[in-house]
């Protein structure tokens, strides 16, 4: 059985004892959160977070730039009027470069990755400032909107404010 058998199975499971399909879409906190998609941060336990409280909008280092288009959606059709960017201490993209990127998948796939900006990052505390700064600065973010930078630390599973 492969890894997304086991997951179909575990949803099937879940299905069985839902009771929360009235929720409406719009989420209870207003409020999104950007993170990365590291397996070791389980954003609804870190943050106490149910089904209907928040958007989670999960990437590759938690980089806003990334996730701008969904954040859009989230403030102007969905009416969320905050934003929590969350880093982490270990995070892989940390210390990464667009030319490493390009280099493996040209040499792994033979492709060309058109382009695209990786958003690494050497220092993890400055990245979340940067992204705070970015949206703040966002003609697309509500200038009215809450916007906090944080960096959890997979190892203590202690979350500290940074901007």
């Amino acid at each position: 059985m492969s890894a997304i058998d086991d997951l179909a199975a575990a949803a099937a499971r879940y299905a069985a004892g839902f009771d929360k399909g009235d929720l409406p879409a719009p989420p209870a906190r207003r409020v999104a959160v950007v993170t990365c998609m590291d397996a070791r941060i389980l954003t609804s336990r870190l943050l106490g977070l149910e089904e209907g409280d928040a958007h989670v909008i999960r990437n590759a280092g938690g980089r806003v730039q990334d996730a701008l288009r969904s954040l859009v959606v989230s403030q102007r059709l969905l009416g969320t009027n905050e934003v929590m960017v969350i880093h982490h201490s270990g995070c892989g993209m940390r210390g990464l470069t667009d030319d490493a990127v390009r280099s493996a998948v040209r040499e792994d796939l033979g492709a060309d990755d058109g382009g695209l900006a990786y958003l690494g990052f050497d220092d993890v505390e400055q990245s979340v400032r940067d992204d705070v700064a970015f949206l703040r600065d966002s003609p697309l973010i509500d200038p009215g909107a809450v916007i906090r930078g944080f960096v959890y630390d997979e190892k203590t599973g202690r979350l500290t404010d940074v901007a």
